[in-house]
C-alpha cells in the first residue's frame, strides 16, 4: 500500500513521502518544540524580562541624567546670572575704591606740596639770613678797616699809644 496522501482531484500527491514519516516527524517536531517551551520558554522569557528591566532601567537612568542635566543647566545659568551682578558689584566697588584712592592721593600730594612750600619757604628765609649775617659781617669788616684806616691818619702816635694801653688795662680787668 502506498502511504502517499492524493489530492483526489487530479490525482496529485499532496506529501510525496510516506505519511508515517510525516505523523511520526511532526510528533518529533511538536515533542522537541514543547520541551523547548517547556525548558527553554521561562529561560527565555527570563531573559526577555531581564533585557525589558535592562531596557527600563536605561530609560529611567536616562530620564534621571535628564533631569539632573536640566538642574544642572539651571543652575550655572543661574551662576551666570549671579556672575554678572557679581561683576558690575566687583566693578562698583573698584570703581569706588578708585575714587577714594585717588582722593587720598590727591590729599596726601597737597600736604606733600604744602610741605615743600614751607621747607623752601624757610630755606629761603634762612639763606635770607645767612646772606643777611655775611653782609653784616662783610659791611663790619670793611667799617671796621675804612675806620682803623681812619683813625690812623687822624691819630697821633701819642693817641694811638693812649688807645693801645687803655685797650690792654680794660682786657686785663675784664680777665
Amino acid at each position: 500500500m502506498n502511504n502517499t496522501l492524493v489530492f483526489a482531484a487530479d490525482n496529485q500527491a499532496i506529501l510525496p513521502h510516506d505519511i508515517n514519516e510525516v505523523i511520526w516527524g511532526s510528533i518529533a517536531f511538536f515533542l522537541v518544540v514543547g520541551l523547548i517551551v517547556w525548558k527553554g520558554g521561562p529561560a527565555i522569557k527570563k531573559a526577555w524580562n531581564g533585557r525589558i528591566e535592562g531596557i527600563e532601567n536605561d530609560l529611567s537612568s536616562a530620564e534621571q541624567a535628564v533631569v539632573d542635566a536640566e538642574a544642572e543647566l539651571a543652575d550655572v545659568q543661574q551662576r551666570i546670572a549671579n556672575a554678572d551682578a557679581e561683576s558690575e558689584q566687583i566693578l562698583a566697588e573698584a570703581r569706588a575704591t578708585a575714587e577714594t584712592l585717588r582722593q587720598q592721593l590727591a590729599e596726601r600730594a597737597a600736604i606733600e606740596a604744602a610741605e615743600v612750600t614751607a621747607r623752601a619757604a624757610a630755606d629761603v628765609e634762612a639763606a635770607k639770613s645767612q646772606a643777611m649775617a655775611d653782609l653784616q659781617h662783610e659791611v663790619a669788616d670793611l667799617t671796621m678797616g675804612a675806620a682803623e684806616a681812619l683813625v690812623r691818619s687822624n691819630l697821633d702816635a701819642d693817641a694811638q699809644q693812649r688807645l693801645v694801653e687803655s685797650y690792654i688795662t680794660e682786657v686785663g680787668s675784664s680777665s
